[in-house]
């Protein structure tokens, strides 16, 4: 399981034009499953994204949480977190886990963090998503269980 957590100022996500999901201050997380993963390993990950401290406090240092920043998560599956472009240029996507294996999984991440406070906006899952962000600093964090 892969995830990809950009910390933002604000972002959305539309399909076909239209607005689907949209959040300020927060992060927006891309969320990859491949073969084998589970629910304690997105719940491992939920854990991660709701904890990890980068937002800065009083002093200038990244020492605030998306909960302690009263943040929101923008969740987006992304299968493509595993592509392997290692032999030739056209990445083969082998290791990522199937829809009908990965959704499940993706559901569940997004009502973990949920569980855990934090205010979760999602993506569709298998949709073609345009996402418009506005990064911070930028600070971007690679999770990996």
């Amino acid at each position: 399981m892969r995830a990809v957590a950009q910390r933002v100022t604000g972002a959305e996500l539309k399909v076909d034009g239209k607005l689907i999901s949209a959040i300020g201050k927060g992060l927006v997380v891309f969320f990859g499953v491949t073969h084998g993963d589970t629910e304690e390993k997105a719940d491992y990950i939920a854990k991660k994204i709701a904890n990890l401290r980068v937002f800065e406090d009083e002093n200038g240092k990244m020492n605030r949480s998306v909960r302690d920043e009263n943040g929101e998560v923008l969740f987006v599956s992304q299968f493509t977190l595993y592509g392997d472009a290692s032999h030739g240029n056209r990445p083969s996507f082998t290791a990522a886990a199937r829809g009908e294996a990965a959704e499940p999984l993706y559901d569940h991440a997004a009502a973990a963090l949920i569980n855990l406070g934090v205010p979760v906006k999602k993506g569709v899952f298998g949709a073609d998503m345009k996402i418009t962000q506005m990064n911070d600093g930028p600070v971007t964090i690679l999770l990996e269980i």
